[in-house]
């Protein structure tokens, strides 16, 4: 190491705002503790929804006060290694996901939190934490089965392509919506059996028309009347599960009068589930390993956006670009 100071991108202060409410800080590079890693983040994934959400103050379980740090996963390699450390040793490839840990250039970290892999790629981090919701939220909360009907929205997304691919894995018809012809291509080459891009189809008609029974599994991102769509076509027993609203994460929520949702889901036997990760923590090993090894064997391919963020400085306009909804696959910055 050259340099003995870094860069890592912190929330001064809370707003609505992601620009206005974050700061670029340099600090000095110390030494891990006994049982510490100090890892240089070569890659950071982007959460465009959770970073927004976290510096306006509005995620429910976590009470932070500012100044905090950022971003979640990070994939680098070991710098230096604590005098108690036995697993790991400089040069390893490590893959971390400790909220703050992601928009820095380096990282202390305990070395019971890092994952060694085999080799630093941006690739990984469309596994690990977010094809790993997607596992979960599929199987423990959506109880997905086999020969099931089972609709993604916003499929070409960083978590949405890995369920798509999930969803056929476990042997599903699967539906995924998108927005343009870039990301219908992606949901082909992904082996999608049909694919709705909503600016030249209307979701609500196409399922109505060629799913008159209804859809079994909804993985649901969206948000709005893409929610509202969903909730009125699940199936007989059909389960949606939240897994975000993307649509209002940068704005203020939607104020709605309409019939009470149970009106929808009784006569149905339906249900409408929430998923966050936090709350299914014990998932996150078993799901980690199998994701990993259906990368390493070819069973699982992974999308990493082609848009380019390079460095600390990027990371907000990294952050807006995935809040548009013009991504393919997962927004990485590059450091």
């Amino acid at each position: 190491m050259n340099s003995q100071t870094y860069k890592k991108l912190i929330a001064k202060q809370l707003n609505q705002d992601f620009k206005s409410a974050v700061e670029i800080v340099k600090i000095p590079i110390s030494k891990p503790a006994s049982s510490e890693l100090l890892i240089q983040n070569k890659f950071a994934g982007v959460n465009g929804g959770f970073d927004t959400l976290l510096c306006r103050g509005d995620v429910p379980y976590i009470n932070l006060i500012p100044p905090f740090d950022l971003g979640v996963e990070a994939v680098g390699k070991v710098v230096a290694v604590g005098e108690k450390v036995k697993d790991f040793q400089i040069g390893d490839a490590v893959i971390t996901t400790a909220r703050g840990g992601g928009y820095r250039e380096y990282q202390l970290i305990d070395a019971n939190l890092a994952v060694k892999v085999r080799e630093v790629t941006p690739e990984l981090l469309t596994l690990i934490p977010t094809g790993v919701s997607a596992l979960v939220a599929l199987e423990q909360v959506g109880e997905m089965k086999s020969n099931e009907v089972v609709l993604i929205t916003a499929a070409a997304g960083g978590t949405g392509h890995i369920a798509v691919q999930l969803g056929k894995l476990a042997g599903n018809h699967v539906i995924g919506t998108c927005s343009s012809e870039a990301k219908a291509k992606l949901l082909r080459e992904l082996g999608c059996d049909r694919i709705i891009n909503y600016h030249t189809e209307n979701l609500n008609q196409v399922l109505k028309q060629e799913y008159p029974n209804g859809i079994n599994l909804i993985f649901e991102c969206v948000g709005k009347d893409v929610f509202d769509i969903c909730v009125d076509n699940l199936a007989v027993r059909g389960r949606l599960v939240v897994v975000g609203f993307i649509s209002e994460y940068a704005k203020n929520p939607q104020q709605i009068t309409q019939p009470r949702i149970y009106h929808q889901l009784f006569w149905k036997a339906a249900s409408i589930r929430g998923f966050l990760m936090p709350h299914y923590k014990e998932y996150i090993p078993e799901a980690r390993d199998r994701l990993l090894n259906l990368f390493y064997t070819g069973k699982l391919k992974v999308a990493v956006d082609q848009t380019q963020f390079k460095g600390i400085d990027s990371i907000s306009n990294a952050v807006e670009y995935l809040l548009s909804g013009h991504n393919c696959g997962k927004v990485v910055v590059r450091f």
